[in-house]
């Protein structure tokens, strides 16, 4: 019997199971909602530094274009300058360091010319004109070499980069063939024995490495770039002169006191150089 005025209302009452049900559902929505987000997120991200990255290097060619026209133009202080600037923000590769070196040998500054063709060289020893235009600069300037052992010329055949590669092929195909050996049911001696073989090309390539980079070719090669200079017993500007170098001569450092650098000389000499007269060809 119905009450007046009090009418019963009868609201739906979900179960636990219909509410769990609803909050899975919203937390799923929720959730496809957060990745697409993150996704759009990410896309743009990445066309961003699509585009930095492109107009980064578009501006590089087109800065190396202005400075090869300041050189076509016969202007060789500002194409070295603007040169230089690329190298300094840190486009660095083989015609560049080339360019540069024929720049500077337009001014008559061999020894910077010098520099500048070796370090293209460090970085492509199969350039042509790099290597020809060195040997050229090198007989403008009279410009002494230090002379590399028996043992470093035969261990130039190949590139440091190349050594390191071979190293590292090397030592991982020794590691993996000395475990499948230890898991095998049966231990194979050709595994064994090509394991410790890949173990030892990767000792002798890390030996080349080593010996190439403290050789007279190595990481301390530098070469001279002041001129008249004197390499001298002590490290005073009165002390007796060991040999006179021309620019582009090539030195190897052996250590540094301040402003002076102890080196290894052409004709097998060393003495003592102040540090402004010469740069490493390593950067």
């Amino acid at each position: 019997m119905k009450r007046s005025g009090s009418q019963s209302e009868h609201k739906p009452v979900a179960c636990a199971r219909c509410r769990d049900f609803l909050r899975c559902a919203e937390s799923g929505g929720l959730q496809t909602r957060l990745r697409r987000k993150r996704k759009v997120v990410l896309t743009i991200c990445a066309i961003a530094s699509t585009f930095l990255i492109t107009s980064a290097f578009a501006q590089a060619d087109a800065e190396f274009g202005k400075a090869n026209q300041e050189y076509t133009q016969g202007h060789f202080k500002e194409a070295i300058a603007a040169y230089e600037a690329l190298i300094h923000h840190g486009k660095r590769n083989a015609n560049l360091f080339y360019d540069l070196g024929n720049a500077y040998f337009r001014i008559g500054d061999f020894g910077r010319a010098i520099l500048n063709y070796e370090r293209a060289l460090a970085l492509d020893r199969h350039h042509p004109e790099a290597r020809a235009n060195l040997q050229i600069a090198r007989d403008e300037a009279r410009a002494l070499e230090l002379r590399a052992t028996m043992l470093e010329r035969y261990l130039q055949f190949a590139t440091i980069n190349q050594y390191t590669i071979a190293a590292a092929v090397a030592f991982w195909l020794g590691i993996f063939g000395i475990v499948v050996s230890i898991f095998a049911r049966r231990r194979s001696a050709a595994l064994i024995f090509l394991s410790v073989l890949c173990l030892l090309v990767c000792a002798i390539s890390v030996w080349a490495i080593q010996t190439l980079e403290t050789g007279s070719e190595g990481r301390a090669l530098a070469i001279i770039t002041g001129k008249d200079v004197q390499a001298r017993l002590a490290t005073a500007d009165t002390a007796n002169s060991v040999l006179a170098l021309p620019a582009g001569s090539e030195i190897k450092i052996l250590s540094t006191r301040g402003d002076w650098m102890y080196a290894a000389l052409p004709n097998d000499l060393r003495g003592w150089i102040q540090t402004k007269s010469a740069e490493q060809i390593r950067l």
